[in-house]
């Protein structure tokens, strides 16, 4: 016996009582400071771990009031997202799915399909288009849309949330023309002669945004509500929240008053919302259960590689002259910073190219020392392409990087094309990180990608899709072993949100969160790592799923 069981176990006697409940039966893991810790029962009371059982024995004897026989299954700790956006995929799951369609016409045809549908809807929304599958790899354009809208506005978001394709009607109600310029850090893409074709790229967004109809109080608690529980469906116990509005945040207190929030959440606060300064100047809002705290700001600096918004050093390598774009002017990003350290907010940044990321990370340099904010853990969110010699300055400023694997795996048939060879040493680099000293956390970015936590410790493991593809892994001398994998999903998302002491490990006194699951994660063949399935879900002892 290892000698951080033997204490846990010896902890543990002092914190058992009769009214516990005992899961046995189980093939039961958790990590613990990279250590993997392994055991066949686990006590839990009042909403928090009291005991690990080592022997079928010692669990057998267990004075627990409620026993569950865990039927052989493997049971995890919750598993964290670090990465998602809650409403978008509340919201998500009620309008028209673009997610793998094939063609622009195929998408057309989805719409189409949707309008007869919901005849009264006068404002038709969907999302997950993705021209890099379609034949020819071109953005789509506004007239394959307006052939089958009729009278109707057509919006529809790409993949990754940094493009908008949309149909004549919509562009008319935004009162975008062939003279509307182009926004700061953003872009309404043309045609030869100088027309609007229908697609917007990050900050030109805001201009259709801006005139749809506003969402009630009631619908944006619906979708939290849908989204929170398809979490907890696919083993998801604490969600960080990446960029959250007013409303949003009003949503959210709501139903945590009301006890109605199955999964956890950690809450970045969209620091552009300008009735978000209200929270801010309160301060961070921690909950003394740790379902809903807010203490963390969500600042994009550019936009996605997808949609060639990413800022690079250089041209990408498939649109010459082409860099991508800086959401902000750098004294603008660095004063969104700097207002948000001196609130005692956590900064998490969104950087994804190798020029913003580089923009960021020199940001933070200047800005930790000159508020001394070392200790509220700054993130960078996606961190996902890096400079070579940008890598170990996350480990030098204390950045955490904030990553999401599915992301490698989504993207390893695009970006060799938008970035050429000589920059993927830096792309998508996890095990560099790791290596490097650095702090992670691992999310998935949803609903831009699967909800899935197994997808993405999947990606993480094999660097392979779903067919295993391509053999031995793209880039496969990034893979990270499962323990870290693992770690990234737990303790580690855990660290990035301050909840180390609370979430992340099943140790006596950590909050009873933990999944039972089919397979054993440690000895399923690595390409079934993604098939595996969710039993059953618990947040704070309480069955969610």
């Amino acid at each position: 016996m290892n000698k951080l069981i033997a204490t846990v176990i010896l902890w543990s006697f002092t914190l058992t009582t009769s009214a516990a409940t005992l899961v046995h039966n189980i093939r039961g893991y958790t990590m613990s400071a990279g250590e993997r810790i392994t055991f066949v029962g686990l006590e839990f009371d009042k909403g928090k771990v009291v005991r690990l059982y080592t022997s079928a024995e010692d669990a057998g004897a267990s004075s627990a009031e409620t026993r569950i026989d865990g039927q052989g299954a493997t049971l995890l700790p919750g598993l964290i997202d670090a990465h998602g956006h809650i409403s978008s995929h509340g919201r998500a799951l009620s309008e028209i799915d673009l997610v793998q369609v094939p063609s622009e016409a195929e998408a057309a045809a989805k719409v189409a399909a949707f309008i007869h549908e919901q005849p009264g809807l006068t404002w038709i929304t969907g999302r997950g288009w993705n021209q890099m599958l379609w034949p020819g790899k071109s953005f789509p354009a506004r007239n394959t849309l307006d052939d089958i809208s009729g009278d109707k506005a057509v919006v529809l978001g790409r993949i990754d949330g940094h493009a908008m394709w949309v149909n004549s009607k919509a562009l008319a109600l935004a009162g975008i023309d062939d003279a509307t310029p182009d926004p700061a850090g953003g872009l309404i893409i043309r045609d030869s002669i100088g027309q609007a074709t229908g697609v917007l790229i990050d900050n030109a967004m805001s201009l259709i945004e801006a005139v749809m109809p506003r969402e009630s109080a009631t619908d944006l608690q619906g979708f939290i509500l849908t989204a929170l529980e398809d979490l907890a469906r696919h083993g998801v116990t604490s969600v960080h929240d990446a960029g959250i509005s007013a409303p949003e945040v009003s949503a959210m207190q709501a139903l945590r008053r009301t006890d109605k929030l199955p999964v956890r959440i950690y809450a970045m606060l969209n620091v552009l919302d300008p009735k978000n300064d209200t929270y801010l100047d309160q301060g961070p809002l921690i909950d003394h259960e740790h379902l809903l705290d807010i203490r963390s700001v969500k600042i994009s600096a550019d936009g996605a590689l997808g949609s060639r918004g990413a800022a690079l050093h250089a041209d990408y390598s498939d649109a010459a002259a082409q860099r991508g774009l800086l959401l902000h002017e750098p004294a603008q990003l660095e004063h969104h910073m700097q207002r948000s350290m001196k609130a005692g907010y956590q900064v998490n940044v969104h950087a994804i190219g190798d020029r913003a990321n580089t923009l960021v990370l020199s940001a933070f340099a200047k800005l930790i020392n000159q508020h001394k904010t070392g200790d509220l853990r700054h993130r960078v969110e996606h961190a996902q392409v890096l400079q070579l010699e940008d890598i170990n300055r996350f480990n030098e400023l204390g950045i955490v990087a904030s990553i999401q694997p599915t992301h490698a795996t989504s993207d390893k048939n695009m970006a060799a094309d938008r970035l050429g060879n000589h920059r993927l040493d830096g792309a998508y680099a996890w095990k560099r990180l790791v290596e490097s000293g650095a702090r992670l956390a691992g999310g998935s970015d949803f609903p831009v990608e699967s909800v899935n936590p197994f997808f993405g410790l999947h990606a993480a493991v094999t660097r392979q899709g779903h067919d295993n593809s391509p053999p031995g892994g793209w880039l496969p001398n990034q893979k990270i072993d499962r323990e870290i994998a693992l770690s990234l999903f737990t303790e580690w998302a855990a660290w990035a949100a301050h909840q180390e002491e609370v979430t992340g490990r099943l140790l006596p006194g950590y909050a009873a969160d933990f999944i039972l699951v089919r397979d054993d994660y440690f000895s399923v063949a690595p390409e079934k790592i993604w098939q595996n399935e969710v039993l059953s879900t618990y947040v704070a002892g309480r069955r969610v799923y």
